[in-house]
């Protein structure tokens, strides 16, 4: 059995697509099994837990031989703190507690879906933090995988559909920032697959991959090629970066904020991976993003 913690969202339920496909055992934790089954359908096992609540974890690793922590939290990057939905509570206690009841209840191998730029000494706290969990998890003694994908797209993502929603009802793309800093978006169904892979076979214990699309371009050119496969022109309007984190300072002060400053830094950011373990150890076929995006853009 495999137990994918957060396979209701965007990357864990690509994941659990995959698996289902290669005819494995799956079980999915979230914190609603109607939501579960609504999701992912009735060939998973729901299981119902909160990863910040390491009491209700033990009952969900129950026979799974691996886990795959693929958890983000509600609205994620922009953190909640009232409602405990942080990098610190979800990305690095969370998976504290489940890589300490995992371990307790014999998992063979875990598997955490984290990103590109986890560090150390990162400047940025959500990617202090990741690391942190990783490390935590090599250090477990549990056979362990780590992912840190790039920027990830694809039908249901947050981030690049947000932008082309702008372009139906505006004459043009708002953007904070100036749209240079260099990408490398990776198609989601690639990150289904690669994960699976970091889950199942042999030669990824013990291995850490940074995965990334083909193709590294800017910001800019990732959101006009996404135009242009949809047949559209509309041009970029950049507003300062400065401006964004104003606004999200000021919605912070709201029960359930739609920016941060934070997040400006999050999405204004670079994202390119070394694709050299991933490609020596598991050998992905890697979808360009014009042919990702034509999948799926009209």
């Amino acid at each position: 059995m495999i137990l994918v913690s957060g396979g209701t969202g965007f990357v864990g339920s690509a994941v659990v697509r995959e698996l289902l496909r290669r005819a494995q055992p799956v079980a999915v934790l979230g914190r609603d099994a109607a939501k579960v089954r609504e999701r992912c359908g009735e060939q998973v096992e729901p299981r119902v837990g909160d990863v910040r609540d390491p009491e209700a974890l033990a009952a969900a690793m129950a026979g799974a031989g691996v886990v795959v922590n693929a958890v983000q939290f509600p609205n994620s990057p922009i953190e909640n703190r009232r409602k405990g939905w942080t990098f610190e509570d979800v990305d690095l206690k969370g998976t504290r507690n489940q890589v300490d009841a995992a371990k307790a209840a014999g998992v063979r191998r875990f598997v955490y879906v984290s990103g590109v730029g986890a560090a150390k000494d990162a400047d940025r706290h959500w990617f202090r933090y990741k690391w942190e969990a990783e490390k935590y998890l090599q250090d477990s003694g549990i056979e362990w995988a780590i992912v840190r994908p790039t920027w990830v797209y694809g039908p249901g993502d947050v981030s690049l559909n947000r932008f082309l929603g702008f372009g139906k009802a505006l004459p043009f793309i708002p953007m904070f920032g100036d749209g240079q800093q260099m990408m490398q978006p990776v198609f989601i169904e690639d990150i289904g697959r690669i994960v699976a892979d970091a889950a199942l076979r042999p030669e990824a214990a013990n291995t850490l991959f940074e995965v990334g699309g083909p193709d590294v371009m800017t910001m800019n050119d990732v959101v006009k090629t996404a135009l242009d496969v949809q047949g559209k022109k509309r041009p970029i309007l950049h507003q300062p970066a400065a401006v964004g984190k104003l606004l999200g300072t000021l919605a912070a002060a709201l029960p359930s904020p739609p920016l941060s400053a934070d997040a400006i830094d999050f999405i204004t950011g670079p994202a390119v991976a070394d694709n050299t373990k991933l490609v020596a150890v598991l050998h992905p076929t890697l979808t360009p993003l014009r042919e990702g995006l034509a999948t799926y853009l009209p």
